[in-house]
């Protein structure tokens, strides 16, 4: 089947903490996701899906992949990840391989874990150098707090899912945890999860909580010195990646800012029309849309149930 593609599908390279200069590349539509996370920094989810199907031309990414690396742009990484859950696209395995087969650059795959149960999908990721998965929870009742899942998944499948997945992957597992003040940092939370991770024995723990505009308010974030005791609670092997000092944005950002309003000062547009036609990561989006809001340069407006940006 083939897909014809309107939108950007690549986009970067951006920084990333945990993967240097990271090229983006978007398998799904926004918002497609089997999880509606009320911490995503990319939105609501819009299709709640566990259908696996080719979303995107496999053809026109690694067009615009090759495109990209030809420019001469360092690039540490090509990253999987974007406007929803890249492990839906049924061409993942297919794309990774076309990939290796003309660059040497490693290939990170950014998951929620939550279709890892699937022996299709642990069989597409085996080519990919680091996977790194998310488990906010080890509890049936927190994950329908915190990831509003689609009906047909339970915890224990998604843990046993990456328990399997540890014992078939021979590259890097990195799994992150979402810490969401009030509804997973409790200590019988806690202890789950460390117990959890002890069955999926990831190489590292990444722990992260709520420092970009979640998609529902009520997500806050953990502070510095209470990460700073969970961290020794999981103890070796566990990292802190959360990002606590925003200060003033830098070269990269005010570039990015100026884009954005560039775009903006033309005509009222969404947050997906930002993201596709400059190419930019959903969630480095919606931290520069906060800022120039904050800044009083531009205005959000709803019209027909979505929510648009323009000039103030």
């Amino acid at each position: 089947m083939k897909i014809k593609s309107k939108r950007r599908l690549v986009y970067g390279p951006v920084r990333s903490r945990r993967l240097g200069l990271s090229l983006g590349i978007d398998l799904v539509p926004f918002k497609v996701c089997d999880f509606d996370c009320i911490y995503c920094q990319v939105g609501r989810t819009t299709e709640l899906t566990i259908e696996r199907k080719p979303y995107v031309s496999a053809e026109e990414i690694l067009k615009q992949v090759k495109s990209t690396i030809a420019e001469g742009v360092q690039i540490d990484f090509l990253t999987f990840s974007g406007s929803g859950e890249p492990t839906l696209n049924s061409q993942l395995g297919e794309i990774i391989d076309s990939l290796k087969a003309f660059t040497r650059l490693p290939i990170a795959v950014i998951t929620n874990g939550s279709l890892l149960f699937r022996p299709d999908v642990r069989q597409d990721l085996q080519n990919a150098d680091v996977v790194l998965p998310t488990l906010c929870t080890a509890r049936e009742e927190s994950l329908k707090k915190i990831n509003r899942m689609h009906q047909s998944l339970k915890i224990e499948t998604i843990i046993a899912g990456q328990v399997d997945f540890r014992k078939e992957f021979k590259g890097k597992i990195w799994l992150e945890i979402m810490l969401i003040k009030g509804f997973n940092d409790g200590p019988e939370e806690l202890e789950a999860l460390k117990a959890a991770v002890a069955r999926i024995r990831p190489d590292k723990i990444h722990l992260n909580t709520v420092v970009r505009p979640p998609s529902e308010s009520f997500a806050r974030p953990l502070s510095y010195e209470e990460l700073l005791r969970i961290r020794a609670f999981f103890g070796a092997g566990c990292e802190l990646i959360a990002e606590f000092d925003r200060g003033q944005p830098d070269k990269e950002y005010q570039d990015q800012d100026r884009s954005i309003l560039g775009l903006v000062k033309r005509r009222p547009v969404t947050r997906e029309d930002i993201a596709g036609g400059l190419g930019l990561e959903p969630g480095k989006v919606a931290e520069s849309l906060e800022r120039l809001i904050d800044e009083g340069k531009i205005l959000s407006v709803e019209h027909g149930g979505r929510i648009f940006y323009q000039a103030s």
